[in-house]
């Protein structure tokens, strides 16, 4: 159901850049025969309206496909008035809404054998950095928005997450272990900086002593420095950046409106300085696109201070398949069918595997050599430190403190 509040505009500064989830279709949109021996046809890019190419500058997917639940799905229809070949030049820029999201709990809790915690809290919903291999992509079909240009510009928020998440920490045997912040979403995408919820989600953690990882792109986690100084010297915080091309110019097109390379390794540089624990994730690996960088990326996120690394390979489940393939085909059409043909390898001839043990690394030949050259890079860089996070300090706040605290703040 779709949220009931009412939408309002956000004012993204005219496209600046930061500062800072089924069958597996072996033979869709392609001529490799799958497991049966069937073929497909050639891939060919769905109709659109041709304002797209105006309004959805500074954008990373290329169109908006409908939700996979909609019952109806609309089309692109010329009335005979040219409406499709008009100059439409004169339309503004798509812009950000903001939407208000009154979920009743913060903590989203998962049983996943590939990831390393077992509780995520996410402020936001959708993420403005438009990172067009995003995974979370799908999951805004759930909330009756299309996974293309509404991921990355109908953004709902969590105006009560901190509050939510303290009456959560409060409730009698709760056990405390690391909780992941940004597990969907970016923490620190741009509206971040003038909501900051992320901010508040990391205040509650510092006054509870609770655990804390998070994962950005964006440098705006350097506002936060003070508070992360703070979990740091407890053992309470780990941060890593996401660094997933050198390229400017790549970055650009696949993920516009995060912070560039050069402001990631600028981040893991004055994270480190301070005495936080700082990684990287090299994800995810693109076979044909970027993936040749891996030794690169890790060697300069090193030089940088990075302690610890990770890499991810590409997954393109449910609709996200349809708009990075649109996307591969606008922007490299001299090898898209490449890099689909190399995707399609590592993933048992589908262009996504939901398998644990198999969703992150992929299977071949091509997804084992990968995994090598990372764990060779990985030792060879020193990439290799972890220490696990202290849980065993954590304690909730008296609850007189806690409204003392609240009731001062009317003040």
């Amino acid at each position: 159901m779709r949220a009931q509040e009412a939408i309002r505009p956000y004012h993204d500064f005219d496209l600046a850049r930061e500062i800072d989830f089924d069958e597996v279709q072996a033979f869709e949109r392609s001529e490799i025969p799958d497991h049966r021996g069937r073929r497909a046809p050639p891939f060919t890019a769905p109709p659109r309206d041709p304002r797209l190419a105006v309004t959805a500058r500074g954008r990373g997917a290329t169109f908006n496909p409908p939700p996979r639940f909609d019952a109806q799905t609309p089309s692109v229809f010329d009335d005979g008035w040219d409406t499709l070949t008009a100059d439409l030049a004169g339309l503004p820029p798509l812009r950000t809404t903001t939407i208000r999201d009154s979920s009743r709990t913060a903590i989203a809790w998962n049983q996943s054998p590939d990831v390393g915690f077992d509780r995520a809290v996410n402020p936001y919903r959708g993420c403005e950095h438009g990172c067009v291999y995003c995974y979370a992509r799908p999951s805004h079909a759930y909330l009756g928005y299309s996974p293309g240009l509404d991921f990355e510009s109908k953004l709902l928020y969590k105006p009560d997450v901190a509050a939510l998440l303290e009456k959560e920490l409060r409730k009698p045997g709760y056990v405390a272990r690391t909780l992941a912040l940004g597990s969907n979403t970016d923490p620190y995408q741009p509206i971040e900086r003038t909501m900051k919820l992320t901010r508040e989600v990391l205040e509650v953690m510092e006054r509870f002593s609770h655990p804390v990882s998070i994962v950005t792109k964006s440098a705006g986690v350097l506002r936060d420095i003070d508070i992360l100084q703070e979990l740091a010297g407890r053992n309470l915080v780990r941060v890593y950046i996401s660094v997933t091309t050198l390229d400017a110019t790549l970055a650009r097109r696949m993920e516009p409106r995060a912070a560039t390379p050069f402001r990631r390794l600028q981040a893991i540089e004055q994270l480190t300085a301070a005495g936080i624990p700082t990684g990287v994730l090299a994800a995810p690996m693109i076979p044909g696109l970027n993936d040749a960088e891996m030794e690169r990326i890790l060697e300069a996120c090193a030089k940088a201070g990075a302690t610890n690394a990770g890499y991810i390979l590409l997954r393109l489940p449910h609709e996200l398949r349809q708009i990075f393939e649109d996307w591969l085909h606008q922007h490299f059409p001299d090898r898209a069918r490449h890099v689909l043909e190399l995707i399609r390898e590592t993933r048992g001839g589908g262009l996504s595997d939901s398998r644990f043990g198999k969703r992150f690394t992929g299977t071949g030949v091509y997804a084992d050599l990968l995994a090598r050259r990372f764990t060779r890079a990985a030792r060879a860089l020193g990439l290799s430190e972890r220490q696990d996070l202290t849980c065993t300090d954590f304690r909730a706040p008296a609850a007189e403190a806690a409204l003392a605290e609240t009731q001062m703040s009317l003040f």
